[in-house]
């Protein structure tokens, strides 16, 4: 089974702008597929911006099947590659801070909700998500989603560790004074669960927020793969199914769990 090319967009887009933040998407779907890449993941609420006015976020929330989703699988099926998008997800009379994953062929292939919400703007806009695993099946690997904040709960990743998800797909809004977390807990996430983890950022100001980059993809054996700087970009880098393969069979961690010393947890 040949690697999953995978396009890191290290992007902003336009605060409050789906439109030209669509344009942006196919335009980077196009580099993406002329990369050679088969998936292209975006950072949190690319689709809107992320330092929104708090009474603004109704209003530019969508349902995970609404317009933009049908523009997207357009684009995803134009250009041959799969896209991971953040949204803020309109459902009922909540509003969830989504990602979500369609298929190279224009087919929506998992949605996922955020579960922890990080900090004021985030715990006032939107409704925690309750599922924190969430795959879907790509070129072969077994894929998950989870979104910024959720990364930094051991507990979130090892469920994605122990259910076999084989890369992890983390949409962020990152932001200055935490940039370790993706110079250093991501690469450790990934060694510790056995798993690769596409980590992608947004950059630079934006409301209130200073936004870091630093996107990366991890690999099992904890070495950064690709890793983007602080502006604006596109990196690329391979999730191969060989080196994961040999990558569990020498990493004991899963096997020498003992889950019965750990019911303190819960």
């Amino acid at each position: 089974m040949p690697p999953l090319r995978t396009a890191l967009l290290q992007s902003s887009g336009r605060l409050g702008d789906t439109a030209e933040n669509l344009k942006r998407l196919d335009e980077a779907a196009a580099r993406a597929a002329q990369g050679g890449a088969g998936l292209l993941v975006t950072s949190e609420m690319f689709l809107t911006g992320y330092a929104l006015d708090l009474q603004d976020v109704p209003g530019l929330a969508e349902a995970a099947d609404g317009p933009s989703a049908v523009a997207i699988g357009e684009i995803a099926r134009r250009h041959g590659v799969a896209v991971l998008y953040g949204y803020p997800e309109k459902a009922g009379d909540e509003v969830f801070n989504s990602a979500q994953l369609i298929g190279p062929d224009g087919t929506a292939l998992a949605n996922y909700r955020k579960t922890h919400l990080f900090g004021c703007f985030e715990q006032d806009a939107f409704t925690p998500g309750d599922t924190p695993v969430v795959q879907a099946d790509l070129n072969g690997l077994r894929i998950g989603i989870m979104i910024c904040y959720d990364v930094e709960f051991p507990e979130n990743v090892r469920a994605h560790g122990l259910a076999g998800t084989d890369l992890l797909l983390v949409p962020t809004a990152q932001m200055h004074p935490f940039q370790f977390v993706a110079e250093q807990l991501v690469p450790v996430r990934a060694f510790e669960n056995q798993m690769y983890i596409a980590y992608v950022n947004r950059t630079g100001p934006e409301g209130e927020f200073e936004f870091v980059g630093l996107s990366c993809l991890a690999s099992p054996d904890g070495v950064t793969r690709t890793r983007a700087g602080r502006g604006e970009e596109m990196v690329f880098g391979e999730a191969d199914p060989e080196l994961l393969q040999a990558s569990r069979e020498t990493n004991p961690y899963l096997r020498d769990r003992r889950p019965g010393l750990y019911a303190s947890l819960v």
